[in-house]
Parts: structure tokens; C-alpha cells; sequence
């Protein structure tokens, strides 16, 4: 991921200020990586590292998305539409 576009991210999805760690900030930078693993499975099928860790990044970034939903609702609806996941 090029710096700008983790700039760009962080900026989106930033609760505050200075905000990069939040559970928003982690779900929208984990969905990029999954994003680019997935475009590199497509072309390496028989990559099983990345596979293994593409299967780690989704089920930690759904531990979070799980947080979120018993924390805020309202927020874990907006970050659904806004990254344009399914439940």
C-alpha cells in the first residue's frame, strides 16, 4: 500500500484529529489489504501463504466489525454502505 493511499484512508475514516487506530481506521485499512491479496490470489492460485493470510486479515477484521455493531450501531451501518461490504 502506497503511503498516500494509507493517508487517504486514515483521513476517511478518522473519528478525530490525529485518529489512527481506531476500530474504523483498522477495518478500512485491513479491507484494502484484503483487496490486494485477493487481485494476487486471482493470478497466484497456488500462493497458500497469502491464502492463509488473507483467511487471518478477514477473520480479525470481522472480530472488529462484530465489536463495532455491539458498541455503535449507527457507525457499524455507515462503515458497511461506506466500504461497500455485506453482513
Amino acid at each position: 500500500m502506497v503511503k498516500e493511499q494509507k493517508d487517504r484512508l486514515i483521513k476517511d475514516f478518522q473519528a478525530k484529529e490525529g485518529d489512527t487506530g481506531s476500530s474504523s481506521v483498522q477495518i478500512a485499512l485491513m479491507t484494502h489489504r484484503i483487496e490486494q491479496i485477493t487481485k494476487h490470489l486471482q493470478k497466484n492460485k497456488k500462493d497458500f501463504a497469502s491464502r492463509r493470510g488473507l483467511l487471518r486479515l478477514v477473520s480479525h477484521r470481522r472480530g472488529l466489525l462484530d465489536y463495532i455493531s455491539r458498541k455503535d450501531k449507527a457507525n457499524y451501518e455507515k462503515l458497511l454502505e461506506r466500504l461497500k461490504l455485506r453482513k
